[in-house]
């Protein structure tokens, strides 16, 4: 095969590369519809205290530690990725609608507890759709990706220019509920990604997909796996708390302005695979976990007025806090795994990140947040400090702790010149060569 030929072998049919970036638009603006506005829809709307928010956004972690099981035991076993995909997004659009007509945090954090349980798993489903279709995704994923970024962009800025932050939110829910009805049925229409495993003999922890936990067998994939749990933790003061805490200090449209963060995540997603050639995995995580710290100091000390500009950079920062770590951690997972796993793989990283991760800073964020609320809002400057020393923390526990040299994500090279293939029973998983005496 000429080299031409071989390139255009690896190349998505437009009609395939179309549909997979409508199914990542969609997926991210029925999350990004309601998401980042629902703390100021409980805290300014529904009156609750800091740590019911948080308890609302935990949620999402308790959907994350249920994903591996769903995919693991559904997705990988029985029926095709695309048709679960289609009947959670379905389903998830029933909760969504009544969550916007409740009144009382009691009866709101059931619907959107089941909620979160329904679109946790189509995080992963979603990846290993479109990994599925793929022969290059270090090439081919972040210009598929990239369409849930702008997703989540539209929905903040439709969210801005109605003005719905001005006592209109549970419209929010509404909007949401319509575009997962939308990408349900869609999703039936997407390539077909049958299960992997149809037809085996399974083992009570092959179900389950417990076997994507042979991974953690790899130092490097241990260290990366634990880094994704530890720096989740101030990434829940950020999701739960930044949309309030423009409102509280005066920022105007401030959904629409948080968006910015979504318009870099777009260009640093762009740039991603040239980064990751360049510069390998290990200092593209450490990039972005450097970061998540940097923004929370601009946070500390920006206001809506002379020092608007540095909300401005926090805000900016989120693309490559997001893509820089998350974005490179799926394509680094997805490498790892191999075909035979893929969505289990996903699945288990999905829970480390929004499963225990957020959960952990979840239960942290919100009794912090209390701790320094006043009688016309909060000190700001105090909370945001504390995320910032913890992403410190792990930035230097990763770059002390991951030895892996084994993940320079060239798309040519691969991992074959750096690991080792190991076969254990029922797996074919990548291994790093041993290459440090003192581990």
């Amino acid at each position: 095969m000429t080299s031409d030929a071989a390139a255009a072998s690896k190349n998505l049919g437009t009609g395939i590369r179309l549909r997979l970036s409508l199914m990542m638009f969609l997926q991210f603006f029925v999350w990004g519809a309601w998401f980042v506005t629902m703390g100021t829809f409980l805290g300014q709307g529904l009156g609750v205290s800091g740590s019911e928010i948080s308890l609302a956004y935990l949620a999402q972690s308790l959907g994350a530690i249920l994903a591996p099981l769903i995919i693991g035991l559904i997705a990988d076993q029985f029926f095709s990725a695309q048709k679960i995909l289609g009947v959670l997004h379905t389903a998830g659009a029933v909760l969504l609608w009544f969550a916007g007509d409740v009144s009382e945090f009691g009866l709101f954090f059931p619907l959107i507890l089941g909620y979160m349980i329904l679109y946790m798993p189509t995080l992963a489903l979603v990846n290993s759709v479109s990994f599925r279709q793929m022969r290059d995704p270090e090439r081919q994923f972040p210009s598929v990706r990239v369409l849930g970024t702008i997703g989540w962009i539209v929905a903040g800025l439709v969210i801005g220019w109605l003005g719905w932050e001005q006592g209109q939110l549970p419209l929010t829910f509404k909007m949401a509920a319509v575009a997962s009805l939308i990408l349900g049925i869609f999703s039936f229409t997407l390539p077909a990604t049958p299960p992997t495993r149809r037809g085996e003999k399974s083992s009570v922890r092959e179900m389950l997909g417990l076997e994507a936990l042979s991974l953690l067998k790899s130092r490097s994939y241990l260290v990366f796996f634990l880094a994704s749990i530890a720096i989740c933790v101030p990434l829940a003061f950020y999701y739960n708390f930044t949309n309030l805490f423009l409102n509280e200090v005066g920022v105007e449209g401030a959904a629409a302005v948080q968006s910015l963060g979504q318009v870099s995540e777009v260009l640093f997603l762009l740039v991603l695979p040239f980064l990751l050639k360049r510069f390998g995995v290990k200092l593209t995580l450490a990039i972005g976990m450097a970061a998540w710290a940097l923004r929370y100091v601009c946070f500390a000390f920006g206001d809506s007025g002379g020092m608007f500009w540095l909300l401005i950079v926090g805000l900016l920062l989120h693309g490559i806090c997001y893509d820089f770590f998350f974005v490179a951690g799926q394509i680094y997972t997805n490498r790892f795994a191999g075909d035979r796993f893929r969505s289990s793989a996903q699945g288990l990283i999905t829970l480390a990140t929004y499963g225990v991760g957020i959960l952990i800073g979840s239960l942290v964020s919100g009794p912090i947040v209390d701790a320094f609320a006043t009688a016309d809002g909060h000190q700001w400057r105090d909370i945001w400090v504390i995320p910032a020393i913890i992403a410190a923390v792990v930035l230097v526990l990763f770059l002390l702790l991951f030895k892996d040299r084994s993940t320079r994500a060239s798309a040519t090279v691969g991992l074959e010149a750096e690991v080792t293939t190991l076969e254990a029973p029922g797996t074919s998983l990548p291994v790093p060569r041993d290459t440090n005496p003192e581990r």
